[in-house]
């Protein structure tokens, strides 16, 4: 595949994460936060600067490939960190754990590197392949793009929110980038080109002529966004201290993790009622309704955001550096895990069914009969 020599280059290229970080866990200058902020800066510039004379053509074509080389690198000098923390390497990570951000120390932190170190990464080499290539990845890009946004979106108001408030290090100040470059990234990719489809208007005009229950799959569907958002609107009064007994015995028998005093929880399931139960509400109203072409590309973004919180909550849920008293208790994790991973599942199956067959959700073409029913 021709894909195959660009992801060799890239990969190489974010490998030097390993030797680097290994030297500079080294070099005393860095157990000071500031100087350690101004380093990392630094290696960041250098590595923007290597790229743009190794790739000119392809940063001239599209411009997010410089960016996703960068996150690349950053995507496994993450995958260090979460190695790191969880003993399966030493002598990497530890010291910007300790003087940079010891938040990543955290449960979640160790889970958020692993996503960004595998998941991230991997979408990191098809995206600039695709660059490379002259091909279209908008849907690769929603994807990543809704995940890195709850990613950062959770943790650094965790940061600034729980108990790790009184640590912000200046590191904290090269998420900077992080924030800005979604909103950037974010529109490069709505304004791409969609991919065509094989939906003729005839097939468009026949499919939304179709009722909600001749559609049993966007039945289905509609039931579980519905059955979804009301979960989902449950855990966030759990998480806002509902005083009934129904949030009583769920936070302490099903998930204490929402208790732990590192926010994270509480932020993600704040997240969920108020970003992602109104799009279960709207996806519901766009899977009976027709014609409401939004839906496959915020489909996408979603998915992409759900599964990357759904991957940290369920991990910090039961690693070693949460509290004993705040992970799944032995009796209820078939319960946690599955109700967690369905909770994570349904969106990828809302994405995949609007992609797989698109014509209910294009905009009806003009034709005879949409003339004719003008006319009447």
């Amino acid at each position: 595949m021709d894909i195959q020599p660009l992801a060799g280059k890239i990969a190489a290229l974010s490998l030097g994460a390993l030797p680097l970080s290994y030297v500079l866990s080294h070099v005393s200058a860095l157990s000071h936060p500031l100087g350690l902020a101004l380093m990392s800066a630094l290696i960041l510039g250098l590595l923007f600067v290597t790229i743009y004379n190794l790739s000119p053509g392809e940063i001239y074509y599209d411009p997010l490939y410089a960016v996703f080389a960068v996150f690349s690198f950053t995507s496994v000098v993450d995958l260090l960190i979460a190695l790191q923390e969880d003993g399966y390497v030493v002598g990497f990570m530890d010291f910007y754990n300790k003087e940079g951000e010891p938040y990543l120390r955290t449960a979640h932190g160790v889970f958020i590197c692993y996503w960004d170190g595998t998941v991230h990464y991997l979408l990191y080499l098809a995206m600039a392949g695709a660059i490379r290539r002259r091909k279209r990845y908008r849907n690769l890009g929603l994807y990543w793009l809704g995940s890195f946004i709850m990613t950062i979106l959770v943790f650094l108001s965790g940061n600034i929110l729980g108990k790790y408030s009184s640590e912000v290090r200046p590191t904290l100040f090269l998420a900077i980038p992080y924030v800005l470059v979604p909103c950037w990234a974010g529109m490069r990719i709505f304004n791409q080109s969609r991919a065509p489809t094989c939906c003729n208007p005839t097939m468009v005009q026949e499919e939304q002529r179709k009722g909600i229950l001749r559609r049993p799959v966007d039945l289905a569907l509609v039931i579980y966004l519905t059955l979804t958002g009301l979960f989902t609107f449950f855990r966030g009064l759990v998480v806002l201290d509902c005083p009934t007994d129904a949030c009583f015995v769920y936070i302490y028998q099903y998930e204490p993790y929402l208790r732990d005093p590192v926010a994270y929880p509480k932020v993600q399931m704040l997240v969920y009622m108020f970003y992602v139960m109104p799009f279960y509400g709207l996806a519901a109203y766009a899977l009976i309704f027709p014609g409401c072409s939004w839906l496959p590309d915020w489909a996408l973004v979603f998915a992409g955001a759900v599964g990357q919180a759904q991957f940290s909550h369920m991990g910090a849920s039961m690693h070693l550096r949460t509290p004993f008293t705040y992970r799944v208790p032995d009796d209820a994790w078939a319960s946690f895990f599955g109700y967690n991973l369905l909770y994570a599942l349904g969106p990828h199956l809302l994405a995949f069914r609007c992609l797989w067959w698109p014509a209910f959700f294009l905009r009806p073409p003009p034709g005879p009969l949409a003339h004719h029913k003008k006319e009447h």
